[in-house]
Order: structure tokens, then C-alpha cells, then sequence
């Protein structure tokens, strides 16, 4: 903050919650073609699975003093700067864990006079959800089992300005329609991203004796526009992104209130190296980091996932605020980043396996079994007709053989195997 110096940050973690376990809500069936249906969000502390608890306080980036200069114009930096003074703001502060997670009274929105005062990386969480969905039955085309047809109420997304970036492709990512190939992408619409994307097949493993699928999101994903062509109009800013030849990260400010929030693979996997260069402590690892699906292709069921992504807020120099005015670049700061894991439990896994996996090995087999059998028929009887066959026409040739001796003028046609007798010159 004094010196311009690069950002040191030391991880810290898991801790860990329970989320998503909470139904579906307010499921309406809508005539038979699509369903719609709210998945509230709530977040359940799991202190077995932690490091710590949630009044562990870590050094931390100040989320307000950080994003104030990016939601107001320079010529408001002033005043910015004063507010930030008057409450004794610095860049960093020292919260807990659940006050950066789920919300605190921030000063610098009290000193604002803000109406709603409390802000965190979270907020609000508990009791909300990201809005309706609207997904297909497959009723009328199987092909289109648990495709969203609607958000939101819209079939198209409003924040990227532009018809292909906009477009809510895929599901949910809990499951595909059925009969999943390996060579074809599987996409899915992510809330928390503002976007769809899709998953490309690595390799067949099995989970719980369960054959699967395994499907990743590919570095090409969050390319940038030299790379992939398709990401062009997830540019929006060309001159912190270097005329869009930086990769690796998404603008996502224009779904978030405009607040200057970044998303990345853990670590800025797969980033552009100015993204790691910038920070110290960064240690990407594509199996730690990366974003998986393991689907049982048959179904189109997700029965593992794990969704990476890293919540970064980018802040920039600024001559009018004094804790930014030593800051020589604009820094993409990784506030943290999450692992959001769900496995089939033991239980479903063994029904699945009874209804599904047991029955089709138990098919596979009798179908080799009687397609090995049907070929065996098939030789005997191809060698029983050649065998009869050469029979047959060593009979013909012994009648043709023997009238012959007895003078008698014959005319032997091979192409329909027998004699025809010439009694013409018979005396």
C-alpha cells in the first residue's frame, strides 16, 4: 500500500459447509413440458471438516474501501477519499472468518450513510436463492431432459450485451440428457458465474463400482479472444485486460451491482502469467483446482462434481485516494476461493447399481453370449452347405462320367449342375 509492493497472501482453510441441502421449492408443473422450480440457498457450518472455527480472524482486503473507487467516476474520488478518512478506512482490515463470509457492518457504508450497511463477500446468503428455473421434462423429446428453457423468466441472459454470450445453454449441472457421448462438450448455465460454459470428456473411471464419465471445463473455457474467438464478448474491459489478450479471468461486475468482482480458477489456473505474477503465493494444480463431472452416461446423472472457482476483486491506482495513490497497476485480488463437492452417498449408489449397472452388465453378457452363439450357428451352417454342396456335385459328375461310357451324347452345364441328355443320334 506504501510501496507499490506486490501482494503477499497465505492460504488458509478449508473451513467447510453444508450447502444445497435444502429441496427444491415452489415446484410447478407447467404443462407438462417444463417444470419450474426455486433451489434456496443455505449455508450449514461443518466444524469436523474445518480447520477452525468461524471466529478465526484473518488479515484481509477492505471489501468497501477496495471497491469504492470502481463504483463511482474520478471526478468523485475526492469526496471518496474523505469518506474513506472519516472512517479510519485502510485497504486491509482484520475480520472473522463468518464476518468476511456472511456479512458485518461496514464503517465506510455507515460514514455513506448507506441504507443497507452490511456488506461481505456472501451477503446475503441464507434464505435466498439466484432466482427461478425453468427446465424441460423431455416429454416430447428425451434429448432435452433438464435443459433450461427459461431464468429468470428470460430464455437469454442481459449482461453481456451481445446474442451468443448471452444464451443460457445447457442445464444446471446436476444432470444431462441421457446417453452421454464422450466426443461432444456437455454445457451448463452457472449462476454464480453469469454464464454457461461447458465441459469437455477426459476419461472413463469408476466411482463406487459405478462406470463414468469424467468431464472437465478446459483451459480454453476462460481463453482469452486470441485463443478462443467465442469468448470475445466476455471482454469488457479492453484496457485492464490488454485489449482482451489476457486469459483466464471473467469480468463479472455487470451481474453484481456493478462491484468490480473477477472470477478465476483456483490460483489462476490456466491464467495468463501477468494474473500470477502479480501476486505472491499462488500455486496452481490442475488436480487440486480444476472443475470436474463425473457423469454414468447411460442416465445423463451427475454422480461427483467439484466446482472450483476463486472470487477475486480487482482495485487500481487512484491520485485522489490516499490508499490507492501508491498502488502502480491494477491488481486482481483473490479474496478466496471454493470447493463446491457433492458425491452419491453409499446408499443411492447401491440402488443405482441394483436398478441400473447390475441389470445392463447382466444384458451385456447375455447379448455376447447370444451373439457368440448366433455366430457359431451361422459357421456350422455355412460349412454344412459348402459340404453338401461339394457332395452334390461329385454326384453330378459321377452321372455324367457314367453315361458317357454307355455312348451316350450328353451336354454337362456346370453354372446350374446336371446333365442334359442328347438322344438325337441314338441308333
Amino acid at each position: 500500500m506504501n510501496l507499490g509492493a506486490k501482494p503477499v497472501l497465505e492460504q488458509k482453510g478449508p473451513y467447510t459447509y453444508r450447502v444445497r441441502y435444502l429441496p427444491k421449492d415452489n415446484i410447478t408443473v407447467n404443462d407438462n413440458y417444463t417444470v419450474s422450480y426455486l433451489q434456496p440457498y443455505s449455508a450449514l457450518f461443518e466444524p469436523s471438516m474445518s480447520v477452525g472455527s468461524e471466529m478465526d480472524r484473518i488479515s484481509a482486503l477492505n471489501l468497501g474501501a477496495a471497491a469504492a473507487p470502481s463504483l463511482y467516476p474520478q471526478f468523485l474520488h475526492e469526496i471518496v477519499n474523505g469518506i474513506l478518512k472519516k472512517a479510519n478506512a485502510s485497504l486491509f482490515q482484520n475480520r472473522t472468518v463468518a464476518e468476511l463470509l456472511w456479512g458485518y457492518e461496514d464503517p465506510i457504508l455507515k460514514q455513506a450513510n448507506s441504507k443497507d450497511r452490511i456488506t461481505g463477500i456472501f451477503y446475503p446468503y441464507n434464505g435466498t436463492a439466484d432466482g427461478f428455473y425453468n427446465v424441460n421434462t423431455g416429454k416430447d423429446d428425451i434429448s432435452k431432459v433438464a435443459i433450461i428453457d427459461r431464468w429468470r423468466n428470460k430464455k437469454k441472459l442481459t449482461f453481456w450485451n451481445d446474442s451468443y454470450c448471452d444464451m443460457i445453454n445447457g442445464t444446471d449441472g446436476s444432470s444431462f440428457p441421457p446417453f452421454i457421448h464422450n466426443k461432444k462438450k456437455l454445457y451448463f448455465f452457472s449462476s454464480d458465474i453469469c454464464r454457461s460454459i461447458f465441459a469437455e470428456y477426459e476419461q472413463k473411471i469408476v466411482l463406487k463400482k459405478i462406470p463414468v464419465h469424467r468431464f472437465v471445463v478446459p483451459p480454453k473455457a476462460l481463453a482469452s479472444v486470441i485463443e478462443n474467438p467465442d469468448n470475445h464478448c466476455y471482454c469488457k474491459d479492453m484496457t485492464i485486460s490488454n485489449n482482451c489478450t489476457f486469459g483466464g479471468i471473467l469480468d463479472i461486475s455487470s451481474c453484481k451491482e456493478e462491484k468490480p468482482i473477477y472470477i478465476s480458477l483456483p490460483h489462476f489456473l490456466y491464467a495468463t502469467g501477468e494474473f500470477l505474477n502479480s501476486i505472491e503465493g499462488m500455486r496452481p494444480n490442475k488436480e487440486e483446482h480444476e472443475t470436474l463431472m463425473d457423469v454414468e452416461p447411460v442416465t445423463g446423472f451427475t454422480l461427483r462434481v467439484a466446482k472450483r472457482i476463486q472470487i477475486n476483486l480487482m482495485f487500481k491506482p487512484s491520485k485522489k485516494i490516499d490508499i490507492l495513490s501508491n498502488i502502480k497497476q491494477p491488481i486482481y485480488f483473490p479474496l478466496l476461493w471454493l470447493n463446491e463437492t457433492a458425491t452419491v452417498d453409499d446408499e443411492t449408489a447401491e440402488m443405482f447399481r441394483a436398478s441400473l449397472t447390475t441389470p445392463m452388465t447382466v444384458l451385456g453378457i447375455i447379448q455376447i453370449t447370444l451373439m457368440c452363439i448366433g455366430s457359431l450357428l451361422l459357421l456350422s451352417c455355412t460349412i454344412a452347405f459348402f459340404m453338401t454342396k461339394d457332395k452334390n456335385d461329385n454326384k453330378e459328375d459321377n452321372i455324367c462320367r457314367d453315361n458317357k461310357e454307355d455312348n451316350i451324347e450328353k451336354t454337362c452345364n456346370p453354372n446350374i449342375q446336371n446333365c442334359k441328355l442328347d438322344k438325337s443320334n441314338r441308333s
